[in-house]
């Protein structure tokens, strides 16, 4: 069939919204009408840093209808309101035991540019393009495989939520699947982009005493105090580990870096009290650390966390629910954009304007 989508044509081009040809279904896949895609920073490392096999179409917070299933397709139906999230194989150890978001394809599936057929639903003239985290949800058809297609109420806004697809559900279940601190312990969040505010409203809900965030633009920090955070810190204004260590006397028991600066990394580590427990879902660079000090002489840990190791189609709906009781208040992090302006909304979300931007293309 075919669709509008916007192609990448090459590494660091602008989104161009194109003719497509999209295949149909096979087994075990569904075409979904995609209503709204959420912009995420790996979609501007995909297209600027040829992440994925180029020409592609990108997008991997898509929120839609199911149109169509295909054979074998058993937990899904026309009609229903859904999420695309991360593809994942389903039959691996790390799958099989509840974390899909280290499955042992997990990047060949999503980067590798084919269904895990090893083949391609996407084309134009003849020339395949490459598949995105198993959706490419900038278009406004998509193709999914059933495993990574969450089923959501129909009575909330589905153009909203894309984004717990991937961003949304790496801050909140970094806190709530991997850290889950204790009720009244202590938290630093560095970064309050939309994981870093996502994962403000998940310590909140676990009932953090002291909530920490660490930002450089203070109504990024305002936006933060509204969602949760009982202080915030401007770490280009304060000595962020002092603060942090004279606010919870003597450091934190957790930490989140979703900025992937080293220097800031380094703030994480040295601002966390003995035992404290340190989650990096920022994509970081290679950096020093002093190991001993940093980490081992104080039995610190320092873990790497992907799509805040959640299970998808339980998590997100979880995510729902907690929206619907007013208690993960994700909309306040959104701006709307039009298909058409997708390449200005990649732009907002690139100087900081928009936390989190929503294409809008059905």
């Amino acid at each position: 069939m075919k669709i509008k989508a916007a192609v990448t044509h090459g590494q660091g081009q602008d989104f161009k919204i194109e003719e497509v040809e999209l295949a149909e279904p096979k087994a075990n896949e569904v075409l979904v009408k995609i209503v709204a895609a959420g912009v995420c920073h790996t979609d501007a490392v995909a297209r600027d840093a040829a992440i994925a096999p180029l020409p592609a179409v990108l997008g991997h917070e898509g929120a839609g209808i199911v149109e169509k299933v295909g054979q074998g397709v058993n937990t899904l139906e026309e009609g229903d309101h859904v999420v695309l999230s991360f593809a994942h194989c389903g039959h691996c150890q790390n799958c099989l035991t509840g974390h899909p978001a280290v499955c042992e394809t997990f990047n060949d599936l999503n980067f590798g540019g084919a269904a895990d057929d090893h083949t391609h639903r996407l084309s134009q003239d003849g020339q395949e393009l490459s598949t995105f985290f198993g959706q490419s949800s900038f278009g406004t058809f998509a193709i999914a495989h059933e495993r990574n297609v969450v089923k959501v109420d129909k009575d909330v806004d589905l153009a909203l939520l894309g984004p717990l697809g991937c961003g949304i559900q790496t801050g909140a279940g970094t806190v709530l699947n991997t850290l889950k601190p204790e009720f009244g312990s202590t938290i630093a969040i560095y970064g309050a982009g939309a994981v870093g505010l996502s994962a403000i409203m998940a310590a909140k809900i676990t009932g953090c005493k002291h909530i920490l965030v660490v930002d450089i633009h203070d109504s990024r920090l305002e936006l933060a105090k509204e969602l949760g955070a009982t202080h915030t810190l401007n770490g280009s204004q304060v000595d962020v580990v002092k603060e942090i260590k004279a606010i919870t006397n003597g450091g934190t028991n957790y930490a989140i870096d979703t900025t992937g600066v080293p220097p800031v990394v380094r703030q994480c580590l040295q601002a966390m009290r003995p035992l404290g427990k340190a989650a990096i879902v920022g994509v970081t660079p290679e950096m020093n650390i002093d190991v001993h000090n940093d980490i081992m002489a104080e039995g610190k840990t320092m873990m790497g966390v992907i799509e805040g190791d959640s299970v998808p189609r339980v998590f997100i709906p979880q995510l729902v629910e907690y929206y619907k009781e007013g208690r993960f208040p994700f909309d306040k992090l959104v701006k709307f954009f039009e298909f058409e302006q997708i390449n200005e909304a990649f732009e907002e979300s690139k100087n900081g304007n928009t936390i989190k931007p929503i294409l809008r293309l059905g």
